[in-house]
C-alpha cells in the first residue's frame, strides 16, 4: 500500500483532500497531515511516503522549500502541488525538482483522483523496474557463486582445466590473492534413515554460516561446496596466519560438535589436505584431506585429522584373499550364516593385523563388498556397488563399517534365497495349475509330468517335499471337494456327478467319498444339500 502525506496551512484542506478521494480503491493510505513544512518534513523521516501532496505557499516554509527538502530525504518521492490561479507560475519553478502533477483550488474530485491513478501507475513501474534491477544482480550473484562452486565439484570430479592464478579469476571468479592454498573436508556421519534431506540441507547451511564466520578475517578468500554428507572447502590465505586458520578450523568443529544433537545426532570430523602454494597443487591437498578423513574409522568422529598414514597393500590383499576363499562356499549354498562368519572373521583380522589405515579399512570392506556383489551376479550389480558405497561412506567407525559388509551379504542371500524357492516351486504351481483344469479326465502322474518337463521319479518326490502330500492324494482331494460342492449346491444325480469329478466307477467313487468325508454321497447331501 502506498502511503500519502498532506500539507496545507488550511485544514479545510487538508480534509477536503482526505475525504474526495477513494484510498482504498487508489491503494493507498494516508500515513499524516501536516499544516506547515516543517510538520511536513518531520513527517516524511518518519513515515517514508511515497506520495507528498502540498500548498505551493505555507507560512514558516514554503512549497518549494518542502519539495525541496523532502525529494533530499526521499529522491523517488512523487509530488503533488496544490495551487490557486495567482501562484500558478510560482508553481511551475517547481518542475526543477521534477515536479509535474498539479490540482487547482478548488479541487475536484475527478481531477484528484485522476492525478492519484496516474501516480499510481508511475510508481508500480517504478517498483516493477527496482525489482527486476534487483533480481538481476541477485541473479548475476547467484550465477557467479554457482561458477565458484563448480571449482570444487569440477576438483572432486577431476575434470577441470590446469589451475593457475588466471584460470581461477577468470573461470572460477576467485580472487585467490594471497600465497597459500588449502583444502579441507567437513564430513558429517548419520544414520541416513532418521535425516532426511530437508534436514541435511539445514545441516549444510549452519555449517556455510559457521566456517564463513570462522574464517573470513584471515582468508581472503574461500569456498564451501557440498555434494550430499560431505563439505568440499578451499581456503587461500597467507603463510603466516597459517597457524590461525587451523586453530579456526578447529573452532569451527567444534562449534558444528556442539549442536549436533541438535541435528540428530549427527556426528562432525574435519580432515585438512596438505597447505600449497599454487593452484596446480590443489588436487594434491584435496587427496590428502579424502585420505585423512578416513581415519575417523580407526580413531573416531568428531576430530580434526590431518597425518596421511602410509600403505600397507600386501597386508590388505592377503585379508581379501582369505575373505574370498571363505564366502566361496556361502554363496554356492546360500548359507547367511557362513557368510556372516567369513564377514566377522574379515573384521577380526583387520583389527588383529593393527596396521591398516582407515582409508585402506574403507577400501578393504569395499572391496570385499564388491566381490561378494559381483559373485552373485545381481542384475543391478553397478547400482547395488554404488549404494553399498554410499553407506560405507557414511561409517564413522570401523565396526559400523563391517556391519554394512554384512548386511548387504545378508540382503542378497536372501534374495538369492527367494529366487531358488520360487523356481522350485514353480513346476508344483504348473501341476497344480493343470490339475485344476482337467481333473475331470482320467488324469495320470505320467501325463501331468509329461506337460512340465520332469520325470515322474522326480516330481513326485519333489511334490511331496513342497506339499506335503503326494500327487495322487492332491488329486483326489481336488475331485472329492469338487464333488462336495456339487452335492451341496445342485440336484445334479450321484452317478453324473461320479463322471463329472473323473470317475467312471460309481462304487469307487463313494468308496473313496466315503474314505474322505466319513459319509456316503447321498448321506452329505441329505446333512448338506
Amino acid at each position: 500500500m502506498w502511503k500519502v502525506i498532506i500539507a496545507d496551512d488550511e485544514r479545510l484542506i487538508c480534509r477536503l483532500v482526505q475525504a474526495l478521494a477513494d484510498w482504498k480503491a487508489l491503494d493507498m493510505e494516508v500515513a499524516g497531515t501536516a499544516e506547515n513544512g516543517l510538520e511536513a518534513l518531520e513527517l516524511i523521516e518518519k513515515e517514508k511516503p511515497d506520495i507528498l501532496i502540498t500548498d505551493i505557499r505555507m507560512p514558516g516554509c514554503d512549497g518549494l522549500e518542502l519539495i525541496a527538502r523532502a525529494k533530499e530525504l526521499r529522491p523517488e518521492l512523487e509530488v503533488v502541488i496544490i495551487s490557486g490561479y495567482a501562484h500558478f507560475e510560482y508553481a511551475q519553478s517547481a518542475m526543477k525538482y521534477g515536479v509535474g502533477n498539479y490540482l487547482l483550488k478548488p479541487i475536484k474530485q475527478d481531477e484528484l483522483m485522476e492525478t492519484l491513478h496516474k501516480i499510481r501507475e508511475r510508481c508500480e513501474t517504478r517498483m516493477n523496474r527496482q525489482a527486476g534491477i534487483e533480481q538481476e544482480k541477485e541473479d548475476g550473484r547467484n550465477a557467479m557463486e554457482r561458477l565458484r562452486s563448480s571449482l570444487m565439484k569440477d576438483l572432486v570430479s577431476e575434470n577441470l582445466p590446469a589451475l593457475t592464478p588466471e584460470v581461477l579469476r577468470q573461470t572460477y571468479y576467485m580472487e585467490a590473492a594471497a600465497d597459500t592454498f588449502q583444502i579441507f573436508l567437513l564430513k558429517f556421519d548419520c544414520d541416513m534413515r532418521q535425516i532426511n534431506g530437508s534436514a541435511v540441507e539445514i545441516i549444510q547451511k549452519k555449517a556455510e554460516e559457521i566456517f564463513a564466520a570462522g574464517l573470513q578475517e584471515e582468508c581472503g578468500d574461500m569456498l564451501l561446496y557440498f555434494k550430499s554428507y560431505t563439505g568440499y572447502g578451499l581456503l587461500n590465505y597467507e603463510e603466516k596466519d597459517k597457524a590461525v586458520v587451523r586453530k579456526n578450523l578447529r573452532e569451527c568443529l567444534n562449534r558444528m560438535n556442539a549442536k549436533k544433537d541438535l541435528f540428530g545426532g549427527v556426528e562432525f570430523s574435519l580432515a585438512l589436505g596438505g597447505a600449497v602454494k599454487h593452484p596446480s597443487e590443489l588436487q594434491e591437498s584435496l587427496k590428502e584431506a579424502q585420505s585423512a578423513i578416513a581415519e575417523r574409522l580407526v580413531e573416531g568422529a568428531g576430530r580434526l585429522f590431518e597425518d596421511i598414514p602410509q600403505d600397507t597393500d600386501d597386508d590388505k590383499q592377503q585379508l581379501l584373499n582369505r575373505y574370498a576363499k571363505r564366502m566361496e562356499h556361502a554363496v554356492e549354498t546360500l548359507s547367511i550364516e557362513e557368510a556372516d562368519t567369513a564377514g566377522s572373521m574379515l573384521e577380526e583380522e583387520a583389527v588383529k593385523n593393527g596396521k591398516l589405515c582407515g582409508r585402506e579399512l574403507l577400501e578393504l570392506v569395499l572391496a570385499a563388498g564388491g566381490l561378494f556383489i559381483a559373485r552373485m551376479a545381481a542384475g543391478n550389480a553397478e547400482e547395488m556397488r554404488q549404494d553399498f558405497a554410499f553407506c560405507c561412506n557414511q561409517c564413522s567407525r570401523m565396526g559400523q563399517l563391517f556391519q554394512e559388509l554384512r548386511r548387504i551379504q545378508e540382503t542378497l542371500l536372501q534374495e538369492a534365497q527367494e529366487i531358488r524357492s520360487n523356481e522350485s516351486t514353480r513346476p508344483i504351481r504348473l501341476a497344480k495349475q493343470y490339475v485344476m483344469q482337467h481333473f475331470r479326465e482320467p488324469l495320470t502322474l505320467e501325463e501331468v509330468c509329461e506337460i512340465i518337463g520332469f520325470s515322474a521319479s522326480y516330481f513326485s518326490a519333489l511334490f511331496k517335499k513342497e506339499t506335503g502330500e503326494g500327487f495322487a492324494k492332491y488329486l483326489t482331494r481336488v475331485r472329492i471337494e469338487e464333488a462336495k460342492n456339487l452335492l451341496r449346491e445342485t440336484n445334479t444325480p450321484v452317478a453324473e456327478i461320479c463322471e463329472l469329478v473323473g470317475y467312471s466307477d460309481r462304487k469307487h467313487f463313494t468308496q473313496t467319498f466315503h474314505k474322505a468325508t466319513g459319509l456316503n454321497p447321498a448321506e452329505y447331501r441329505k446333512l448338506y444339500g
